[in-house]
């Protein structure tokens, strides 16, 4: 595979720039229940309990409870460990919300391999919708790109039907040329388990354990990985950032970034999620400020 080179000051220099865009009063309240749409909302605690995981599931269900004009629509996915999938699907029965876990090992992602993909058939088999796999970053950054491509390769497979998003840790593959690399590799690795239709497989940036998680220009420069691959084969890769992307602004700013470099058409949840836990209370206050004029206070809003 070849291995692109990036211009560190260009990306982070056009990434800079989609902060500065003028958005309009009308196109904002769009994105804003769009941003909502795109969550996977996540707990990836060690105290996580079934009660937690009921009451996250009721929020992405039904995220704000109040009177609006415009309906609030449900978040496309809880994320959740392993153990707790079955507690998510009960909850969700009969909901359009995904069930995403974490697997492979995370976070680390430094397992035994036999033991990784029999996490992955596990949360599959306990009814996951989609897998979120990290990869193994020491193995990656001390050159070891067969093993790492085969281990993607036999992840996907391991996941059946179930949506594959691949984690790169982003904040530990030291620059950006490290970035597009792992990006390119994963995306190839993924195809070689078999055809990819739209939405199969996600790229994202982080686990949300490690600093910085997510970024405007790491992000950007996986953006232009998916976009080179689509024009190379006509197949659309989805992209999650995640980690450290807490208000709407900011979210704002990502949905701008992500229309001008790969268009209305990746516009939708079955190409772009965001990894979140704090996020979602931000974009209500803002939504609910759009349509009354008030702010809310934080405590109007459930944590789950």
């Amino acid at each position: 595979m070849d291995r692109r080179t990036t211009d560190a000051v260009m990306v982070e220099q056009r990434a800079r720039a989609m902060t500065r865009r003028s958005i309009k009063t009308e196109a904002k309240q769009v994105a804003l229940r769009l941003a909502i749409a795109m969550i996977d909302l996540t707990t990836l605690e060690g105290k996580d309990s079934p009660q937690k995981i009921k009451s996250l599931c009721r929020k992405a269900i039904r995220p704000y409870d109040g009177l609006l004009d415009l309906e609030v629509p449900p978040v496309a996915a809880v994320c959740v460990y392993p153990s707790l999938v079955p507690v998510a699907i009960d909850t969700l029965a009969n909901s359009t919300v995904c069930v995403a876990s974490v697997a492979t090992g995370f976070p680390s992602g430094q397992y035994p391999l036999d033991i990784r993909l029999a996490d992955v058939k596990q949360a599959v088999e306990d009814g996951a919708d989609e897998i979120d796999m990290v990869i193994n970053r020491g193995a990656f950054l001390a050159g070891k790109y067969d093993q790492v491509a085969s281990e993607i390769t036999k992840t996907r497979l391991a996941c059946g039907p179930a949506r594959l998003k691949i984690i790169l840790e982003t904040g530990e593959l030291e620059t950006y040329d490290n970035i597009r690399q792992a990006s390119d590799l994963a995306i190839s690795a993924a195809a070689d388990a078999g055809p990819i239709e739209t939405g199969d497989v996600f790229i994202k940036t982080s686990t949300g354990k490690v600093s910085p998680g997510a970024t405007m220009a790491s992000t950007l420069v996986m953006l232009e990985a998916i976009r080179d691959h689509y024009h190379a084969t006509g197949v659309r890769i989805g992209m999650k950032p995640a980690g450290g992307i807490r208000t709407a602004k900011t979210a704002i700013h990502y949905l701008v970034m992500l229309k001008e470099t790969l268009g209305n058409a990746w516009l939708t949840p079955e190409l772009f999620r965001f990894g979140a836990s704090t996020l979602l209370n931000d974009l209500l206050r803002q939504v609910v400020k759009q349509e009354t004029g008030h702010y809310t206070a934080g405590w109007d809003f459930s944590i789950a």
